[in-house]
Formats: structure tokens, sequence, C-alpha cells
């Protein structure tokens, strides 16, 4: 299987965890011209397993280091395979909030606040469970993601127009809450699952990170099966929606969602392959920059904050340098 074999490539995997983290949200965007994102998060899902089952057979089966994808699911053991599925469930637990979340407060406002206080509270916990860089630098890089975070509360906050508006966002905004509390968990229980200390000779009955994608998104579909005709039968906004409403969507909306899954796989998977050479901490931090990815999608592509004032535009500004400048400190760390 492929193995990343320095920090510097490391870094450079997680930074396209974060753009696939960052930019999946676009394909809910497009498919809600048309779609429910109820049914957007089947395709989501969908796409998630085949393209996590594609990477298996191609990157998890090259080379001769480590266990080919096959090989190490057939020798994987009970436990291994238990904790990843955990995660799998938590993870979809959380992802559906923050769905709800993007279709009633947007882009620029649900991830932000969702996944940077997933960040800040994953980081804690991938670091105790795995200590890796510098903790100092580490935590001064999480720092000013928090005060990022605190400029895109306020300045979406000021953006909110008419009661409808301000109740739609501050559902939202609960929402993106939950789901980030539920996002911080879901790392640390696959990486228990997976040997990071050594990629190229795993111990028997762990996991590979090719495998432990590939567990991880069954542990969602199956969730899904629970957790998603929940929401389909008593929905955060608008009517209950049934499965026929499904089989009705056409073939390019169908194919949007799935798209959707691959990218934010693809990222996944990179976080864990880099998580051996960089640590988890580090890897789940990095790739949790995604907030500002999605809010410049938000603010620039999506017009999120169109016609805002001069102070949530000064706001915004604030937040991208903060961003940028935890991100580095957060890479500075690891070195």
């Amino acid at each position: 299987m492929y193995i990343v074999g320095s920090y510097f490539t490391a870094v450079v995997f997680c930074l396209i965890t974060m753009l696939c983290w960052g930019s999946w949200g676009n394909t809910q965007k497009l498919a809600s011209k048309s779609w429910r994102y109820e049914l957007f998060y089947w395709d989501y899902v969908i796409g998630m397993v085949i393209f996590a089952l594609l990477l298996g057979l191609t990157m998890g089966s090259i080379g001769d280091a480590g266990r080919p994808f096959l090989t190490d699911l057939g020798q994987a053991a009970a436990a291994s395979i238990g904790w990843v599925l955990l995660g799998g469930v938590i993870f979809n637990a959380s992802n559906i909030l923050l769905s709800a979340s993007v279709s009633l407060a947007g882009m620029a406002v649900a991830f932000p606040l969702g996944v940077g206080i997933a960040l800040v509270l994953g980081v804690i916990i991938n670091y105790v469970g795995a200590p890796a860089g510098n903790p100092l630098i580490l935590f001064l890089g999480v720092s000013l993601i928090v005060l990022a975070i605190i400029c895109n509360g306020i300045a979406s906050g000021r953006m909110q127009h008419g009661e409808e508006n301000r109740k739609n966002n501050r559902k939202g905004l609960i929402l993106a809450l939950v789901a980030g509390i539920l996002m911080s968990l879901f790392y640390r229980f696959v990486v228990m699952g997976m040997d990071v200390e050594n990629f190229q000779a795993p111990a028997e009955g762990m996991l590979t990170p090719y495998s432990a994608i590939f567990i991880f998104s069954l542990g969602v579909l199956v969730s899904n099966l629970l957790f998603n005709t929940l929401v389909m039968r008593w929905p955060f906004v608008g009517e209950p929606v049934g499965y026929g409403t499904y089989f009705k969507g056409s073939l390019s909306t169908h194919m949007v969602g799935m798209l959707g899954g691959a990218i934010w796989c693809l990222g996944t998977a990179f976080s864990y392959i880099a998580s051996g050479e960089a640590g988890p901490a580090i890897s789940y931090a990095l790739g949790q920059g995604a907030p500002m990815i999605a809010a410049i999608w938000g603010v620039f592509i999506w017009k999120e904050f169109k016609g805002a004032s001069r102070l949530v535009n000064g706001l915004l500004t604030l937040m991208f340098l903060l961003f940028i400048g935890g991100l580095a400190l957060i890479i500075a760390a690891g070195n």
C-alpha cells in the first residue's frame, strides 16, 4: 500500500484534506436547488462507500510496504473493526446535523462554527490520546482559530434580517454546535483501530488507513438507515419526505451527491494516511482548517454575505487572517 514517507508530504496530504473537507458542501448547495438535503445525504453516503472501496483496491493495494487492502481486512481484529465502526456512527450523526445547519444558516456560518468547534475539542482529545508535536505552538494555533470562529459568529449575526431568517439562523447555529461536539470525537475512535505508529509493518489485528476508511464508511452507511430515516420523518425544516421521492431524482442530481461523498472520503483517507508521519492531533487539526475553505466558498462564490456592512467585511477579513495564522502555527508545531 502507499505510505507517506516524510513530514512535508504528510502536510501536503493534510492540506488536501482541508480542501476536501471544506469543499464537499458545495455539492449540497448545488443539489439543494431541486433536492432536499435528507435525500442528498443518501447519495453522499453511497459515494463515500464506493470511493473508499476504490481507494483500497488502488492506493491500498500497491507497493511492498504495509499490508494489501484485502489482506488487511481479512486479518482485522473485532475490536479494531468495532472502534472504527463506532467512529463512523458518531461522524454520521454529527455530519447529518452539520448538513441540516448548512441548509438553515449557509456554508459560511455552519462550517466555521461546527467544524471549528470540532477542531478545538478534537485536537485536545487526539493530543491526549497520542501526543505529537510542540503543544505550546499547537494550542496557540488552535486559539487563533477559536478567535476566527468568534469573528465569523458575530459577522453572521449581523447579516440576519427578518424574524424567520433569525429563527432559522439560531436553529442552524445550535445544530452546528452539537455537530461540532460530536465531530470532535470520531477521529480518536478511528485511530484506536489503526496502528499509527507503524504503517510499514502494522501490528496483527490492527487496521491500515485504507481498510479503516472503508470500514468507517460502512459504519456511516449502516447508521444512516436509522439517523437519516428519522430526519426524513421528522425534518429540522420543511415537510417530511419519503423514500419514494429519492427514486424520482435525476441521474445528475444523484451524481452530485455521490461526488460530495467521494470528495469527503478522499480528504479523510489522506488524513488517516498522513497521521502515521504527522501524528493524529496535527493531521486532524490541519484537516479541520476546512472552515476557512468553506467560508471562502460561502463568501466569494455563493455570496452569502452580499451587501454586508464595512464592519462585517472587516470581521470576515480578520477571520481569514486568524485562520491562516492558526494553521501556520499548527504546521510549525510538528517540526
